[in-house]
């Protein structure tokens, strides 16, 4: 028998997305859920179907995407390193001081490299089909 609805939880998950952006989008007026017994919030599965069709990915502000395939994988104690082959073309984002950019003479059509250097990178992945 096909679901009916999920938890406010279960629908994040199955958006790839926070708990925090589901209830956004809940105030926001973007999903439509309702509210069980103990007035938690309950989303029907025809919304979590919606939202899925209507691209895929999710809207999020990190604009520094880069899809690929996974090189390799290397676990020690309890972290991994991952290793991703860049598979498309990208573009990345980022916010310099205007001194910097006339000192760099950047303009359309000028070439530039940029150099990531990041705190966090996070790894979107396509989850395992479960049984």
């Amino acid at each position: 028998m096909p679901r009916e609805s999920y938890s406010a939880g279960e629908a994040a998950r199955a958006l790839g997305i926070s708990l925090d952006t589901l209830r956004r989008w809940d105030r926001a007026g973007r999903l439509r859920v309702e509210r069980d017994a103990a007035n938690r919030r309950v989303v029907p599965a025809s919304e979590v179907e919606r939202l899925r069709a209507e691209g895929g990915r999710p809207a999020i502000s990190a604009r520094n995407r880069f899809a690929g395939t996974v090189r390799a994988v290397t676990i020690e104690g309890v972290l991994a390193q991952v290793e991703i082959d860049v598979t498309e073309p990208g573009r990345v984002v980022a916010i310099i001081s205007r001194e910097a950019a006339e000192e760099l003479g950047l303009r359309p059509g000028a070439s530039a490299t940029a150099i990531v250097k990041a705190t966090s990178v996070m790894v979107e992945g396509a989850r395992p089909a479960r049984p």
